[in-house]
């Protein structure tokens, strides 16, 4: 972990040469899927990522790339089948679309498609979220060639292995800087899936062309992460956000209590109010501080994986499942439809790729299909008629091809994100209700320029939605207010602003577009 990280970019230019190819005649190519945990679109003022912005300035870059839910388990099935939370019907973590119970369809994944097109299939890490959500397998054998590879120290994730300074007993913290060698194995899981993974990379040597996918689990709490990237990050470069309180006219239903992050034992002692009291300003920055060196922290290992890669016979794909807000509003962690907990870094690299930077707004399941399309596998796959189509394989979202090769005339860039409440008053299970509680569902749409939400009613039995029982619009304009702290839905001169988005939310919703 003492090597540069210069060293990366260097073996990374060495292995790509060209990045254009002339020739029609091509071999199927390899595709590297990195899936990220937690990871919000993190720009250069906050914290310099040398190899992800390596990778996104010789590939697509898009910066405005959106979750549907900022939850791991309905936003990692929702990117990996191409479909919305709604056909998936999955807004917590407790059923399998594949039981269909709730009426969900037998949805291809994305490295199923690829499996049955021909390629060995390998998931290491992260990549579905775990347990019932992928039918406690990771989906295999669907979506798997092999049974998905796990670290053996990822049982001690949530372990007590953060030392309390004055007492010296063991915690479970959310900031843990830690010494690798004095950790449960000797080592952290995402150290031994990056091993995995390169011993893959560098034993491989099938006939058949390969989908490997690598899910990274940090920066998602607990911050665990090799102690030597706190010096990478220096407090005093850390800032507060520009309005770490609640904003006054925000929604009641729109706040959330961050209870994953209240219960650890060195916030816990803070004594923080529930539900609305606000991060003290110290602990805000030793919080932001300790999650920008986990990022610093998994950018470095992305970098040593790349170094492995032949890029001229893969496809590399790098995202995260949702981001993570950090005090902005006086909200921390996921679990909204405001821009810090659904925006992520989202690049896609290929041989043939023109480098480019993409500004409209776009979403995750829009991976599946621009995969298809960058690989040509098929050019019959449907549209899905709406989100109770069944069918095994359509698509909800849109390739990002014509974005890529500038060429998107004509084509609407929004995102339509959800997020659910058991009510409209902030109370524990606020964050993550189980579907029998979720009675309220705020729907989001974000273009170019604004974002609007409405949260309505939801029956969760019949999954059915009552636009006419509103607890609380949002509408916010990305010109003046990037933080999206300053609700404009009651200031007359955004009423017909509005009332199209309001119009466009709802035919979205219904009607896939």
């Amino acid at each position: 972990m003492q090597r540069l990280t210069m060293i990366y970019v260097v073996n990374i230019i060495l292995l790509n040469g060209d990045r254009v190819l002339t020739s029609d005649v091509e071999t199927p190519k390899n595709i590297l899927f990195i899936l990220i945990d937690d990871l919000r679109h993190l720009s250069d003022k906050k914290v310099y990522l040398p190899n992800i912005n390596f990778l996104g300035k010789t590939g697509a870059t898009f910066n405005n790339a959106f979750a549907q839910q900022a939850l791991c388990a309905p936003s990692r099935n929702s990117l990996l089948t191409g479909r919305r939370p709604d056909s998936l019907r999955l807004y917590d973590f407790y059923s399998y679309w594949r039981d269909r119970s709730n009426g969900q369809g037998n949805f291809t994944t994305i490295p199923q498609f690829f499996k049955e097109h021909g390629y060995d299939t390998y998931s290491v890490g992260k990549v579905f979220h775990p347990g019932k959500s992928s039918n406690f397998t990771d989906d295999y054998p669907y979506s798997w060639s092999e049974y998905p590879y796990h670290p053996p120290t990822e049982m001690y994730k949530d372990a007590k292995v953060c030392r309390n300074k004055k007492t010296k007993k063991l915690e479970r913290n959310l900031i843990c800087p830690v010494s690798v060698k004095r950790q449960p194995g000797q080592s952290l899981p995402d150290l031994q899936s990056l091993d995995y993974a390169i011993d893959f990379l560098k034993k491989r040597n099938g006939s058949k062309p390969f989908f490997l996918a690598i899910g990274f689990h940090k920066p998602h709490i607990p911050l665990k992460f090799p102690k030597e990237y706190l010096k990478q990050m220096p407090i005093s470069k850390v800032h507060r956000p520009k309005e770490p309180n609640i904003p006054k006219d925000m929604p009641l239903v729109s706040w959330h209590p961050w209870t994953d992050v209240r219960k650890r034992d060195d916030i816990r002692r803070l004594n923080i109010t529930f539900p609305f009291g606000v991060m003290p300003t110290k602990w805000t920055l030793k919080i932001r501080q300790s999650y920008y060196a986990a990022a610093l922290y998994i950018d470095e290992l992305i970098g040593i994986l790349l170094s492995y890669v032949d890029m001229q016979k893969t496809i590399i794909v790098l995202t995260s499942d949702h981001g993570w807000s950090l005090g902005e509003n006086g909200l921390w962690a996921k679990y909204s439809n405001f821009d810090y907990a659904l925006k992520v870094p989202l690049i896609f690299k290929s041989p043939k790729l023109i480098p480019t930077v993409v500004h409209e707004p776009v979403e995750l399941i829009d991976i599946f299909p621009t995969l298809v399309d960058l690989t040509k596998l098929s050019d019959e796959i449907p549209k899905c008629l709406n989100h109770k189509d069944t069918s095994q394989l359509c698509f909800e979202g849109k390739s990002l091809v014509p974005f890529i090769e500038n060429n998107s005339n004509g084509l609407e860039a929004f995102a339509i994100s959800q997020c659910p409440r058991p009510s409209v008053y902030p109370q524990k299970n606020s964050d993550k209700p189980r579907l029998k509680d979720i009675t309220i569902m705020g729907y989001s749409i974000r273009t170019k320029r604004y974002r609007y939400t409405e949260w309505i009613s939801f029956n969760n039995t019949l999954f059915t939605k009552n636009w006419n029982n509103n607890y609380g619009i949002e509408l916010y304009d990305h010109i003046i207010d990037p933080i999206e702290s300053k609700n404009l839905f009651l200031v007359s001169k955004y009423k017909n602003i509005a009332k199209v988005l309001s119009i466009r939310l709802r035919s979205s919703v219904y009607v896939i577009v």
